[in-house]
């Protein structure tokens, strides 16, 4: 019999161990960091595996850890406090947004989804609010960007989309033997 506080205590321990376990993959680049920030990693998906065991709550609130530890140990790359709230604290924030969809059977793939998006969304909007005053960018390969959204898009977008599908693949690659626990069965059983 599981009793509430033999959850709290569980789910504060698989949030520690998810978190660190992200924290450890952030340090393990398939490419080298971008000129301002930014990495391909596949340290997206043990926050989004929380948020989808434990909801809402937990995942938001464990992204927000990491993304303090991103603060404080990976050379945060920031342009003041604000870049630095925006970039790191509440960008990492949204990948609980997982969480809507504990409980469901699927639910890893529209929820790292979601939380990728939401992530994505908030670096989008750090990057024509503070970084435009660089305006005009050269991004090296691509070319030179005068317009701070599109530039947002496209920067954002190149470190982004290829996380979200590496988090993708390694829950598609891991679904079928831990299904069970991807949807959360292991804990309200």
């Amino acid at each position: 019999m599981k009793t509430h506080s033999h959850l709290r205590i569980r789910a504060l321990c698989e949030g520690a161990l998810c978190v660190a376990l992200a924290q450890i993959l952030s340090f393990f680049k398939l490419f080298p960091d971008l000129v301002n920030g930014g990495a391909i990693t596949f340290a997206m998906f043990p926050i989004c595996l929380y948020a989808v065991r434990w909801g809402l709550g937990q995942g938001l609130l464990s992204g927000l850890v990491f993304g303090l530890l991103q603060l404080i140990f990976d050379g945060a790359y920031a342009w003041g406090w604000q870049s630095m709230l925006l970039d790191y604290l509440v960008a990492f924030t949204p990948l609980g947004l997982a969480g809507i969809f504990k409980g469901k059977h699927w639910g890893i793939f529209p929820g790292i989804a979601v939380g990728c998006i939401g992530r994505f969304i908030v670096h989008y909007i750090s990057g024509v609010t503070i970084y435009r005053i660089v305006a005009p960018t050269e991004v090296p390969g691509i070319g030179v960007f005068d317009d701070a959204q599109l530039y947002s898009l496209v920067y954002n977008g190149a470190y982004m989309l290829p996380c979200m599908l590496l988090a993708l693949a390694v829950a598609g690659v891991l679904f079928v033997p831990l299904k069970t626990f991807f949807a959360g069965n292991d804990i309200r059983k």
